[in-house]
C-alpha cells in the first residue's frame, strides 16, 4: 500500500507553529527570570543578617548603653556581625536577665568570646551571650544590649544573657565571678527597670541544668538573687 505523502503546511499552520514556539520560548524566559530572582532573594536574605540594624522605633536611641556607672569594668569586644552568633536582630524591650554557665571548666571569658566569634567558620551551633564573666571577675561584652544573643532559646527576643566561667565541674562561681555577676545583673536591673524577680536561670526557660551549681543548690540561687536586688537598690 502506498504511503500517504505529507502535504506542505498552509500559511495558517505555519503561523500557529510559530506562535506555539514563541509561547514556549516566553515560558522558558519567565522560568529563568523566576530562578534568577529567587537566587537574588536568597543572597539578599543572607546578606541582611550581617548588615547594620536600624534601631529607630525601639526603646533604644543609641546602639548601646552610654552610662555604665555602677557596672563592673567591661572589656567591649563585640562579635563580628554574622548569622551564627551575632545576627543583629533588634531587641524592642528587655523583660529579663538570664544567667548561664559555660560548662567548660577553666576556660576564660575571652576564650568563650572567641568561640562565639569563630562559629561562622566551625558552624557547630548558633550560640552567643551578651556578656561573659571570667573566673577572675573580668567582664567581656560580646553583643550590644540592644540586640539578640543566641543564648536563651525562646527568651532570646526579650532578655539579656550573662555567661559565667567556672573553675571546675561543680559549676560554682569563684568569689570574683560571683561579685561581678551581682554587680552587672544589678546594674542591668536598674537600667531596665527590672527587679531580681526578672533575673532567671537558663534552667527556668528550658529546664537545662544551667547554671549547674545554682540549679542543684537552690539556696545559693536565692542568695544570688537577693544580692543582685540589694546591689540594684544601692544604685542612685
Amino acid at each position: 500500500m502506498a504511503q500517504k505523502r505529507r502535504g506542505k503546511m498552509t500559511r495558517k499552520q505555519r503561523q500557529r507553529q510559530l506562535h506555539r514556539r514563541m509561547f514556549l520560548t516566553g515560558v522558558l524566559v519567565v522560568l529563568i527570570c523566576v530562578g534568577i530572582y529567587s537566587g537574588i532573594r536568597r543572597v539578599t536574605k543572607t546578606a541582611s543578617d550581617i548588615t547594620a540594624v536600624d534601631y529607630s522605633g525601639s526603646d533604644y536611641e543609641d546602639n548601646d548603653i552610654t552610662d555604665w556607672t555602677g557596672a563592673p569594668p567591661i572589656d567591649v569586644e563585640l562579635l563580628t556581625p554574622n548569622s551564627w552568633s551575632r545576627p543583629q536582630t533588634r531587641l524592642k524591650k528587655v523583660d529579663g536577665i538570664v544567667i548561664h554557665y559555660t560548662a567548660n571548666p577553666g576556660s576564660t571569658a575571652m576564650q568563650n568570646r572567641d568561640y562565639f566569634e569563630n562559629l561562622p567558620e566551625t558552624q557547630e551551633a548558633q550560640a552567643s551571650s551578651h556578656f561573659v564573666v571570667g573566673i577572675e571577675g573580668e567582664v567581656v561584652q560580646c553583643i550590644p544590649t540592644s540586640e539578640w544573643s543566641y543564648a536563651s532559646n525562646q527568651r532570646n527576643f526579650d532578655t539579656i544573657s550573662i555567661e559565667c566561667c567556672h573553675p571546675d565541674d561543680s559549676g560554682e562561681f569563684t568569689d570574683e565571678t560571683y561579685n561581678s555577676v551581682v554587680q552587672l545583673a544589678g546594674f542591668l536591673c536598674k537600667r531596665f527597670n527590672l527587679t531580681s524577680d526578672d533575673v532567671i536561670r537558663h534552667y527556668d526557660v528550658t529546664e537545662k541544668l544551667c547554671p549547674l551549681y545554682y540549679v542543684e543548690h537552690e539556696d545559693a540561687w536565692i542568695q544570688m538573687k537577693a544580692d543582685i536586688q540589694a546591689y540594684a537598690d544601692s544604685l542612685s
